[in-house]
């Protein structure tokens, strides 16, 4: 009798599985390339009864197809299940990156199911998901129900001013690696490097804001690559938004796969 379940957080260059795999995968590869990753992340289906898959979006969370043009390209419009070769008798899971981690918040800190909290990850793009008296809020898709990424904000969307790309560009040329090596040289005193996490945090503040006070919301967590860094942006941002918790997510990886686990009891 099949009782074995399996989790997968599905990212861009490695997919993390529950028994602490990591598989690599290129997410600009072609489809025998991501297929071949997907099927080392399942392994042996035999006694295998369900999966749950954390993936990013656009993506059809109820059948299961990549909808994503930005990668995982080479793959669109094809379902996960036939490119990872899982047989029909297995029953496969699907929940989306933002609002995964954000169930297994819930499911760490039961004090967090009363009222309202919200998870932010902090990355190449910027994710939102909120949820209210422990329910996570989400649309027909089963994506979270708000976007924050794409707020009109200054000349452009809240995203330009909250991300890898805007801290990059706000440090300006020459650039000394990535968002850790600028974090890197924040935290050693450089002037530069400070300032575009502070900017950064102040736009975030000033824009994510109005949304967080009409939501009535008084927990924020970060999560993402970036959260790491989130202490550098906190200055400027804990001022602008009095009354709100920012909290960073400890194990954001851990997070993802309880949200997963917990997905499957509801």
């Amino acid at each position: 009798m099949a009782t074995k379940t399996i989790l997968l957080d599905v990212g861009g260059t490695f997919i993390k599985c529950s028994d602490g795999r990591k598989v690599p995968v290129d997410s600009d590869g072609g489809v025998e390339s991501i297929s071949s990753a997907f099927k080392e992340s399942v392994g042996n289906t035999g006694g295998l009864k369900s999966i749950g898959v954390c993936i990013p979006g656009p993506f059809d969370y109820r059948r299961g197809i990549f909808l994503m043009k930005h990668k995982y390209a080479a793959v669109y419009g094809l379902s996960f299940r036939e490119l990872a070769g899982i047989p029909e008798s297995v029953s496969l899971h699907f929940v989306h990156d933002v609002n995964a981690p954000l169930m297994g918040l819930l499911a760490i800190h039961p004090a967090l199911r009363k009222g309202t909290v919200a998870l932010v990850t902090l990355g190449t793009g910027l994710g939102f998901s909120y949820a209210v008296d422990g329910e996570v809020k989400m649309n027909e898709n089963l994506g979270p129900a708000l976007s924050l990424y794409n707020r009109p904000f200054r000349d452009g969307i809240l995203e330009d001013y909250v991300s890898r790309r805007a801290l990059l560009r706000s440090y300006g040329e020459p650039l000394p690696g990535d968002v850790k090596e600028l974090s890197d040289l924040a935290r050693e005193g450089d002037e530069k490097a400070r300032k575009a996490f502070l900017d950064a945090g102040k736009a975030f503040a000033e824009g994510a804001g109005p949304l967080l006070e009409e939501l009535g919301i008084k927990t924020v967590y970060f999560g993402g690559q970036i959260a790491k860094s989130f202490d550098l942006m906190r200055p400027a941002a804990e001022p602008l938004l009095p009354g709100i918790e920012l909290l960073v997510v400890d194990d954001y990886g851990n997070a993802t796969l309880k949200g997963l686990q917990a997905s499957f009891e509801k």
